[in-house]
């Protein structure tokens, strides 16, 4: 039948899509640090650059200035010496020649991020983190060296409402007797904004600045000294000391003549009793302000008057995510994991993951992914059913197809962890290329299926026969197919299993994907060796046609499935372009199968149409702009009471005493929207979580994201559902992948 040849072109589509998805993740994901000799690092999110000023030359007793100079981008920001209350300050770690010494950074005045009820210290824009390097009177290059070697690692957090940790090797030559002051407008810049020391203009004497602890919950703070210029103004306060006061909270200031005063809450959760509070003071900036930031900040030392109150016990995650891994592990594992080894797993061990993969490859049958496939399978069934010989050796090529699919997809995914890649199972989905290019193939096998055309109309005889000549690469190419839209359905009842082969020796992980692939095929495999299945079949005759037809109705489902996939990626706009470029795709289907001189007409119009589409709404597919991607993030979010997800947020809000349930999902993973529809939205359920005040966020993996990736490999996961609650001082709580109400519920009567 001509479908198979369809089939057959269809899987080298998905296979070269696949190539594509190796090249574009390279492209995106590999380079996070500089070549060899390269001052310059480039990612998605900053421009970091390693720059020098030495006016004199290197020498002792001359000024020589090193920093890294960071360009966000917009919306994008990093953090200060002390992040506030979330975040990490960006790191330098130096190494220099003999005889050069780094100091400190010379940290710039920051700008107070607020981030919902949270509040952080960082950067926007583009800021350089000044380094001064002292050379030593003993320094002595040689004669014969004329540049001095740095280099640099530097590493930091770069967040918009998801936050990326980054980093990147520096190597920067420079010149001992010349000049270097190529970026001097930078460092005095630089020089500039950073905060200045209080005593400046107050002739010397040392200002009584104080922060008076005050009924144990506020700091009653004084500051002498401030400049003129500043008086009546309302000022930003920075504590150089974290977790300390209540960074977001809204607090009282007033100018008292000369005076400035300000009544600060603690912090909820502090850890820290220091005795002088080292703190910068500005003019507060504007809101929603934009361009650079020319204040003025100034540093004082507050010495802290009073007795500071029990500070309280801080929650830590790490030692309740540790012990939620140990759990993990243990579940995958199952037992007798303890007799493993750093060389793999225990022979019971693996013979538990490996029967569970099997089970599961069984189950995914009963999968809503799987449907398509299944149709085009009971087709082929019925064409050989009284053909026992032509019969297995269909089932066998079919088993071949998917158990080879499943362990190069493992391998594929194996491949980019191993090269540093964040990417977990189910990653071809999340690229809306494939998507866009599995919503065609399916698109053309429901026209084939419904008659609309037959190669045969349009393809050299030779080439229409090749499925005729190669029932054995059909079968397997069917494989191929299944395996291409099964595999992301697998996480819901495999995610401990999926989870085990990231710390599994190569081999033993790709033979638990080989057991999950045979599982898949084994009911096909099996109906093709007992003749009890062909005998219950019809026998061929003129009903085939109808069914066939049918069949055609399981595609265009899969095709909306994708369509909306596809919309939740990448907007309204890709979903509405990809719909375009179907409807030019029909058109160009339907053209080629007509005769004669209707034919050559209409297939030139329908190609230049075609090619014209793809050409003003290709770029709509894969490409999501700015504004709509946070309106996506919103929307992907749901329903009233749940909060996009970021790193650091569940932590965030436990430490503050309130439990918090995350929801790991996915648009293209039928078994979340089938949870979020259903047991998510129970009148019940939502009433519990509510009674116990409990935080919702909802992590998106729709398209692929590096932060969301590694929280699932924290959790031994790597893919979705994952559902987990998480509470102060006890490890989170990781739920089933089917979720059931009654379990739920369960889980929320223990907070």
């Amino acid at each position: 039948m001509p479908i198979r040849l369809l089939r057959r072109l269809a899987a080298t589509l998905f296979l070269i899509a696949a190539s594509a998805l190796w090249t574009s993740a390279s492209a995106q994901f590999g380079t996070k640090s500089g070549a060899a000799g390269t001052n310059v690092v480039t990612t998605p999110y900053v421009r970091a650059e390693l720059l020098a000023h030495a006016p004199q030359g290197v020498a002792p007793g001359q000024p020589l200035w090193l920093g890294l100079q960071i360009t966000h981008q917009p919306e994008w920001h990093t953090y200060w010496k002390n992040p506030g209350d979330s975040g990490l300050p960006t790191d330098l770690a130096w190494t220099l020649p003999a005889g050069l010494d780094a100091g400190e950074i010379a940290w710039p005045l920051p700008k107070k991020i607020p981030i919902g009820t949270l509040a952080n210290y960082g950067y926007e824009g583009t800021v350089l983190l000044p380094v001064p390097v002292t050379v030593a009177s003993t320094y002595a290059p040689g004669p014969l060296p004329k540049e001095a070697t740095i280099k640099l690692h530097a590493s930091w957090l770069v967040c918009r409402k998801e936050c990326i940790p980054e980093e990147g090797e520096f190597t920067l030559q420079l010149p001992i007797q010349s000049t270097t002051a190529l970026h001097a407008a930078a460092f005095e810049a630089a020089a500039k904004a950073r905060p200045q020391p209080l005593l400046a203009g107050t002739n010397g004497i040392v200002p009584d600045s104080v922060a008076q602890i005050a009924d144990g919950n506020f700091l009653n703070v004084s500051v002498h000294g401030l400049p003129v210029a500043l008086r009546g103004r309302a000022l930003d306060l920075f504590p150089e000391t974290a977790e300390v006061i209540n960074n977001a909270a809204q607090w009282k200031q007033a100018w008292n003549g000369s005076v400035w005063t300000a009544q600060i809450p603690l912090a909820d959760q502090r850890s820290a009793s220091p005795s002088l509070m080292p703190v910068v003071l500005a003019e507060q900036a504007p809101a929603h302000a934009t361009g650079p930031d020319t204040r003025t900040g100034y540093r004082a030392e507050l010495k802290v008057l009073g007795t500071w109150p029990q500070a309280a016990s801080m929650a830590t995650v790490s030692p309740a995510l540790e012990a939620a891994l140990k759990a993990n592990a243990a579940q995958a594992a199952g037992p007798g994991a303890s007799g493993t080894s750093g060389s793999g797993a225990s022979s019971l061990t693996l013979a538990a993951a490996l029967l569970g993969a099997l089970l599961g490859g069984l189950i995914l049958n009963l999968m809503p992914c799987v449907f398509p496939v299944l149709a085009i399978k009971v087709v082929g069934f019925t064409q050989h059913a009284q053909n026992r010989r032509t019969h297995r050796i269909s089932g066998l090529a079919y088993t071949a197809g998917v158990v080879l699919s499943f362990i190069a997809l493992g391998a594929l995914m194996l491949g980019l962890r191993a090269a540093g890649e964040a990417v977990g199972w189910g990653f071809q989905l999340q690229s809306p290329a494939v998507v866009a290019s599995l919503a065609a193939l399916f698109t053309l096998i429901a026209l084939n299926l419904a008659g609309v055309f037959e190669f045969g109309h349009f393809l050299p005889s030779s080439v229409a026969s090749l499925q005729a000549r190669h029932p054995v690469a059909d079968s397997f190419l069917t494989g191929v197919l299944a395996v291409a839209v099964a595999s992301p359905c697998t996480a819901p009842f495999m995610g401990a299993s999926l989870g085990l082969t990231a710390t599994l020796p190569a081999p033993q992980a790709l033979a638990v994907f080989a057991a999950l692939g045979l599982g898949l095929a084994l009911p096909y495999l099996a109906a093709s060796f007992i003749p009890a299945v062909a005998r219950a079949l019809p026998r061929p005759g003129a009903w085939m046609d109808t069914f066939r037809k049918l069949m055609a109705f399981p595609m265009l489902a899969t095709v909306v499935w994708l369509v909306w996939v596809l919309g939740q990626q990448s907007g309204i706009d890709g979903a509405g372009a990809l719909l375009i470029l179907l409807v030019g795709l029909s058109l160009v289907v339907w053209a080629l199968s007509l005769a004669g001189r209707a034919r050559v007409w209409m297939a030139s119009v329908s190609l230049a149409a075609m090619a014209l589409l793809v050409w003003a709404f290709a770029p709509h597919i894969t490409n999501l702009p700015a504004e709509q991607a946070a309106a996506t993030s919103s929307t992907q979010a749901g329903a009233v009471g749940w909060q996009p997800w970021a790193p650091g947020a569940a932590e965030q809000i436990v430490a503050s005493g309130r439990p918090v349930f995350v929801d790991f999902t996915a648009a293209w993973c039928v078994t979340c929207q089938y949870n979020k529809k259903t047991t998510l939205a129970n009148a019940d359920v939502l009433a519990d979580l509510q009674a116990k005040n409990v935080a919702l966020l909802r992590a998106d993996w729709t398209r692929r994201d590096p932060a969301i990736t590694a929280a699932l490999a924290a959790l031994g996961r790597s893919g979705v559902p994952v559902y987990v609650f998480y509470q102060a001082g006890k490890p989170p709580v990781v739920l089933t992948e089917v979720l059931s109400v009654d379990e739920v519920r369960a889980t929320i009567a223990r907070l």
